[in-house]
């Protein structure tokens, strides 16, 4: 079985290398947003043209990294959404959402003090891991259907 799965959500650690390396050799594609913040947040200005206002700066943005989203999570077999401690995380509530509606199994990693918080993402979710080792334990079961 070959999965493409989609890795969301935080970008301030390195939990997406973290997850690939324990999966190594299972013959996965991982996808995952523009992790480059600065990149993420002026890909649109640098492309389509400056902005005086702020706001518009953004918009533009996130425009271009909506295309880049969605379309990496609609062709996703599987989608990882990590919610990290130290910033909101609005981004990571949405991929996980629209993945929920496009019927994608869904992993999320949050460590145990988000529990309250995030108790309707982790209802919508088909697993709820604390460490990106039992995301790639997870991934490892789907594809060889092996035990750690």
């Amino acid at each position: 079985m070959t999965l493409t799965v989609y890795l969301a959500g935080e970008i301030h650690s390195d939990w997406r290398d973290e997850v690939k390396a324990a999966a190594e050799g299972l013959g996965i594609r991982f996808t995952a947003p523009v992790t480059d913040h600065a990149a993420s947040d002026d890909c649109g200005v640098a492309i389509l043209g400056a902005e005086d206002d702020k706001f518009w700066h953004d918009r533009k943005g996130a425009l271009l990294n909506a295309i880049r989203t969605r379309t990496a999570l609609e062709e996703a077999d599987v989608v990882v959404v990590r919610f990290g401690d130290k910033y909101k995380q609005w981004n990571a509530a949405f991929d996980a959402g629209y993945a929920a509606a496009l019927g994608r199994p869904l992993i999320i990693l949050h460590p145990p003090e988000h529990d309250h918080a995030l108790k309707e993402v982790d209802a919508a979710a088909n697993a709820v891991a604390r460490e990106p080792r039992q995301v790639a334990e997870i991934l490892r079961y789907i594809v060889e259907g092996r035990l750690p």
